[in-house]
């Protein structure tokens, strides 16, 4: 009864009701006493960064150094470097390839995962192996065919600068050997745990 004239009277005085705690209440307070945010970002890690990232980093400085450079020269001294476009291709194309093989070793490439979710457990085990396998099959023939042009070219000049088209068919080469050396790794790590991305999208490589 108590409890009721209270409530009664705290209508009838027009002051509204406690509110509610929300989640967001309930979340580790941010801001300090002093009205300042106090919020620390984690540290970071690089410790499960792949090799190949610092090359493909390595790859994107250098190619930023001459797009810079390409712009300096054309509408800063209006003489443009004419070998800086070729090279700057060619870099392109040693950071896409890099990058690549990033995407391999984290197991992050598109990929369809649709029809997984209504296969049997079993046939779906048998599909995912079929596709790390089939994955190691393409990227050891591009090696090979890779270095059969590589064979073909090997007179081929670059067009600017006086250098042979194999150092970047070499990149190319080493790109997709790398690849198929992931996929290997990948492959091994999927068949020692029992299951693939394609079976549980939502783990990573990293996940038991």
């Amino acid at each position: 009864m108590h409890a009721a004239r209270t409530d009664d009277n705290t209508a009838g005085a027009g002051l509204a009701p406690p509110p509610e705690r929300s989640v967001i209440d309930e979340m580790p307070a941010v801001m300090g006493e002093d009205g300042e945010f106090h919020a620390q970002d984690a540290a970071v890690d690089f410790s499960d960064t792949p090799p190949e990232a610092w090359i493909g980093l390595a790859f994107f400085w250098v190619l930023g150094a001459v797009v810079v450079y390409q712009f300096v020269t054309r509408y800063v001294l209006n003489d443009s470097a004419a070998w800086t476009e070729e090279i700057a291709r060619y870099l392109l194309i040693a950071t896409v390839f890099t990058g690549a093989t990033i995407g391999v070793a984290k197991n992050n490439h598109i990929q369809v995962d649709f029809f997984y979710r209504y296969m049997p457990r079993g046939l779906s085990r048998v599909m995912s192996t079929a596709v790390d396998g089939l994955r190691i099959a393409f990227f050891a023939t591009a090696v090979v065919l890779t270095a059969l042009m590589m064979q073909r070219l090997s007179t081929s000049r670059m067009t600017m600068i006086d250098l042979p088209m194999n150092l970047v068919y070499g990149v190319c080469l080493v790109g997709f050997a790398m690849m198929a050396v992931r996929s290997v790794l990948v492959a091994r790590r999927h068949w020692q745990r029992g299951y693939s991305v394609l079976e549980r999208p939502m783990t990573e490589m990293t996940d038991d």
